[in-house]
């Protein structure tokens, strides 16, 4: 009595190598488009992050001068300011406007690091005469 060996087939199922790496290639490629959106995603998260706050230290400077009340003459000012744990530096430029009763305030604010020369926001204000 011999046992006899099973046959394989030639048309086994499954993948070849070939189409193993392919596949896989897809798959990495996949992956690495994901990997870049969410980085994007990651960073446009953060800039709209501090642009609301440096339009918050904007907003909050011109309504200091508001409530102060003064008539600002024009030039420039400068500051810093804490906001989220984080300190701002901001810039005034009041600059007179065609109607002798109103200055035109543009508050840039910029993220307090040295090196930094584009504003994250500028808000412009008009200041009437009190």
């Amino acid at each position: 009595m011999t046992i006899s060996q099973p046959r394989l087939r030639s048309s086994a199922a499954g993948f070849t190598l070939l189409e193993v790496l392919i596949a896989l290639m897809f798959v990495g490629l996949a992956l690495g488009a994901i990997m870049k959106v969410g980085g994007a995603s990651a960073r446009n998260i953060a800039h709209l992050k501090d642009k609301t706050i440096a339009h918050w230290v904007a907003t909050n400077k011109a309504t200091e001068w508001r409530m102060a009340r003064l008539w600002p003459e024009p030039g420039r000012q400068s500051g810093t300011e804490v906001m989220a744990d984080r300190e701002w530096r901001w810039e005034i430029t009041i600059n007179e406007t065609p109607d002798p009763d109103m200055r035109r305030l543009d508050i840039a604010v910029y993220p307090d690091r040295t090196g930094v020369v584009d504003p994250v926001t500028v808000y412009t204000t008009f200041v009437g005469r009190p």
